[in-house]
């Protein structure tokens, strides 16, 4: 089990990468386009883009940890949690003045297997440089020295986390039908609309975690908690 300083931001950044705007509008074109199953292709994206994460998460924690531990001294440092304020305030600076002009949402060409295993790589390949949470979460558990006894289960719920609002949406499909498809739509069209600024939220939200952790790393917190009688 990992210690809460741990788990509580990584539970955290998975919760908040639910929100990936690829994500929920892929699933909600899927669910909405009339197709006699919706299951099979739905479950086929979200499986692909949930396995090719876990590798990716998987790649960069045994990568991380084997540079970590051969400077973990560095890891420990204040040069190390300096680090870590200058990308979070950067990060928290950017949220505010990126640009947040709309994107054209990708769109699946056909509800073939092999076209959805692709779409989900698509996903994974694209959006994985922009996966602020999840490298904010790979970050925190590698600095924190977790063996993969530990970190592979964490791994693997953030990674179902992340899946599950489009799981709910299908569950809610199922039990609802054509009555939930009025709403289904008004949230597709938010998600179209506003997935820029979703980013800005997401990418602000990151850096603010990083801002805390490096203030913990160089004292800050630590003095200032020293302070309050």
């Amino acid at each position: 089990m990992p210690p809460l300083d741990v788990l509580l931001p990584v539970a955290g950044l998975a919760l908040l990468d639910t929100l990936s705007p690829t994500t929920l509008g892929v699933s909600l074109f899927v669910l909405l386009s009339g197709a006699t199953s919706v299951a099979r292709p739905l479950f086929v994206y979200l499986g692909t883009v949930a396995l090719f994460y876990f590798a990716l998460g998987c790649a960069l924690m045994l990568g991380l940890g084997a540079a970590l531990g051969s400077l973990s001294n560095l890891a420990d440092s204040p040069l190390f949690g300096w680090g870590l304020l200058v990308l979070g305030g950067g990060l928290f600076a950017y949220s505010w003045v990126m640009p947040t002009r709309r994107r054209a949402p990708r769109r699946p060409a056909s509800f073939r297997t092999v076209s959805m295993i692709g779409l989900g790589l698509a996903t994974g390949l694209l959006e994985a440089g922009t996966a602020l949470p999840y490298l904010g979460a790979i970050g925190i558990m590698s600095t924190a020295g977790l063996s993969a006894s530990t970190w592979i289960p964490v791994l693997a719920a953030y990674n179902l986390v992340m899946v599950l609002p489009p799981v709910l949406l299908y569950l809610g499909h199922r039990v609802f039908g054509e009555r939930l498809r009025p709403r289904l739509d008004r949230w597709r069209e938010k998600i179209d609309a506003g997935s820029r600024e979703t980013l800005s939220w997401i990418i602000g939200i990151v850096g603010l975690i990083l801002l805390v952790h490096g203030l913990q790393q160089v004292g800050v917190i630590d003095v200032i908690d020293s302070l309050n009688p």
